[in-house]
């Protein structure tokens, strides 16, 4: 009886051992995966430039600086019509008025109150058009308005794109396509091939100046000072191991 007893307790503690083995292997073989980044990009061309200038006028008559600003406008308007520029194309703001003052001091460095030197009147222009290459043009013919005797500030433009959708869904679709490969690579490579996709997470997409050496930023970089942009972006996956 004891001997059938042992026997039996053997066999139990056999089983168990068998059962906990293949416990083990199975959940080793769950927990085996290959994490990869798949990366893309692409270039492409602004199709939106936003261009903007400022001037100014200056008089101890508030009346007189209001209408050489306006003087300045309408020249500006037929300076930007005569290049071909649309009139709803031009964004004229409202006039910014500031009164200035001179603090004056004595030899000893005492405050002898401020002077009023004038009225400074300023006023910004806002270009935005589908027709890029030829506002970049226009704003670098600006110095014309220079020699017409008006104090213009060009700023540089900036360009967009307008369909970044289309551009980060095609993105998407080359990076996950190029992780994958990655991880078929991997696998192969070590006896065995990738399963179901565990998990992915997106990167930040990006758009810097083409060829420039731009860094990219944890927030993604927003590039407007170039013409000629690419795109990318990475998706980080893990993949199961068949």
């Amino acid at each position: 009886m004891k001997l059938i007893t042992s026997v039996i307790i053997a066999i139990a503690f056999v089983c168990g051992i068998w059962i906990a083995a293949n416990a083990y292997r199975s959940r080793s073989a769950v927990n085996e995966t290959i994490t990869v980044t798949g990366s893309a990009d692409k270039d492409f061309i602004s199709d939106l430039i936003v261009w903007k200038g400022s001037y100014s006028r200056k008089s101890m008559d508030l009346k007189s600086a209001y209408a050489a600003l306006k003087s300045d406008e309408t020249a500006i308007r037929n300076f930007l019509s005569a290049k071909g520029v649309a009139n709803d194309q031009m964004v004229f703001s409202a006039i910014d008025i500031n009164k200035e003052f001179n603090y004056e001091t004595d030899a000893n460095g005492r405050s002898l109150g401020q002077r009023f030197t004038g009225y400074n009147l300023t006023q910004t222009v806002r270009i935005e058009s589908p027709e890029v290459n030829k506002i970049n043009d226009i704003s670098r013919q600006a110095t014309e308005l220079i020699e017409q005797g008006i104090e213009f500030s060009s700023q540089a433009p900036m360009f967009y794109y307008t369909k970044l959708t289309d551009i980060k869904m095609d993105l998407l679709a080359k990076a996950s396509a190029d992780g994958k490969q990655r991880a078929e690579i991997i696998a192969k490579n070590a006896g065995s091939s990738p399963g179901k996709l565990m998990k992915a997470t997106l990167g930040v997409f990006q758009i810097t100046g083409k060829n420039t050496n731009e860094d990219f930023s944890y927030g993604g970089t927003f590039n407007t000072s170039s013409l000629n942009k690419t795109g990318s972006i990475t998706i980080r996956m893990e993949f199961a191991v068949k």
